[in-house]
C-alpha cells in the first residue's frame, strides 16, 4: 500500500455519481493514502455544492468555476455566484476553466470570455487556476501569455505533446497526470514520456473522478480518489522512484499551490471525546 500520503487534485465529488456514496468514497480514499483532495466544479450550482463538501469534511478543498463546455447553459447571475463563493476559505482555486476544441456545446469566443474571467479573478484573490484544455494548447498558450508574468495554477489532466508541455512550464504552470498514463499501448508512450521528464516541482496527479478510471480498471464507472494509487505507481515506475518518494514529491506540490494544511486530512478526523482546547 502506497504510503505516506497523496492529494488528488482533481475529482468531481459533488457528481451525483460520487456524493450520494461519498462517506464510503472517503474512507476508500483514507485506506488507499489519499489524505486530501480538491473537489472541482463545472457550475456555478456544482460549484456550490463542492465548496458544502469542502465545508462538511476535513481533508476536503474546493474550485469554484464554469467548465468551458457549460459556460453557454449558465445563467446571467452564475458568474456573480463563483466570485461570492470564491472568497470563502475552503476554497482554494479557480476552476475548472479553460479552453475546449474537441467538442461544440459553447462557442469558442464565449469560452475565451469567461477563461479571461477566472483568470482576472484568480489574479484578484490570489488563487491558482485549474486549467482544462482540449485539442486547444496554443490558444490556452496566447490566452495566458498575454498576462507577461508567471500563472499560478495547473494544467489539469494533461494529454498534450512534450512541446505543449514546454510552454505550460514556461508559463509557471504545474502539470497533472491522470489515469490516461496508466493505459496500456503504444499509443500512450508518448505521454509516459511526458510524464517521466516534468521536473519534480511541477508535478501534480489525479483522478479527474468519476471518470477516467486507471488501468488495471479502465472502464470501471464511477472512478473514485482511491484509485489515484495507480497512476501514482506507474508514474514512479517511469521516474524509477519508489511509490513513497513519488508521494512526497507531489504531495508537497499539491500542499504548495494549493495552500493546503496536512493536518487537515481525510485520515485523521478530530477525536470528539478529545477535550476541548476553549
Amino acid at each position: 500500500m502506497l504510503q505516506p500520503c497523496l492529494v488528488d487534485t482533481h475529482a468531481h465529488l459533488a457528481d451525483a455519481s460520487l456524493r450520494f456514496e461519498l462517506d464510503a468514497i472517503l474512507r476508500n480514499a483514507a485506506a488507499a493514502g489519499v489524505r486530501q483532495i480538491l473537489t472541482v466544479a463545472t457550475t456555478a450550482a456544482d460549484s456550490a455544492d463542492a465548496l458544502d463538501l469542502a465545508s462538511r469534511h476535513r481533508g476536503l478543498f474546493a474550485s469554484v468555476g464554469i467548465q468551458p463546455n457549460l459556460v453557454a447553459q449558465s445563467a446571467p447571475d452564475d458568474w456573480n455566484t463563483i466570485t461570492r463563493l470564491a472568497l470563502q476559505p475552503r476554497v482554494r482555486a479557480l476552476g475548472e476553466t479553460g479552453l475546449d476544441r474537441y467538442w461544440d456545446h459553447t462557442p469558442f469566443d464565449q469560452q475565451r470570455v469567461f477563461f479571461d474571467r477566472h483568470i482576472e479573478l484568480a489574479e484578484q484573490l490570489d488563487l491558482p487556476l485549474v486549467i482544462h484544455c482540449r485539442n486547444c494548447e496554443s490558444e490556452i498558450v496566447a490566452q495566458l501569455s498575454r498576462l507577461g508574468r508567471p500563472v499560478r495554477g495547473v494544467l489539469h489532466s494533461f494529454t498534450g505533446t512534450a512541446a505543449d508541455a514546454e510552454e505550460f512550464l514556461a508559463l509557471g504552470l504545474h502539470i497533472s497526470f491522470a489515469g490516461m498514463v496508466t493505459f496500456p499501448g503504444r499509443k500512450n508512450d508518448p505521454l509516459r514520456e511526458v510524464a517521466r521528464r516534468i521536473p519534480d516541482d511541477r508535478l501534480l496527479i489525479e483522478t479527474d473522478s468519476p471518470y477516467l478510471s486507471p488501468h488495471p480498471l479502465r472502464g470501471r464507472f464511477p472512478n473514485e480518489p482511491a484509485r489515484l494509487i495507480h497512476t501514482a505507481e506507474r508514474i514512479a515506475a517511469l521516474r524509477d522512484l519508489a511509490p513513497t518518494e513519488l508521494a512526497q514529491i507531489t504531495t508537497r506540490n499539491a500542499q504548495r499551490l494549493f495552500a493546503l494544511d496536512p493536518a487537515d486530512s481525510l485520515a485523521d478526523p478530530p477525536d470528539p471525546l478529545a477535550p476541548s482546547s476553549a
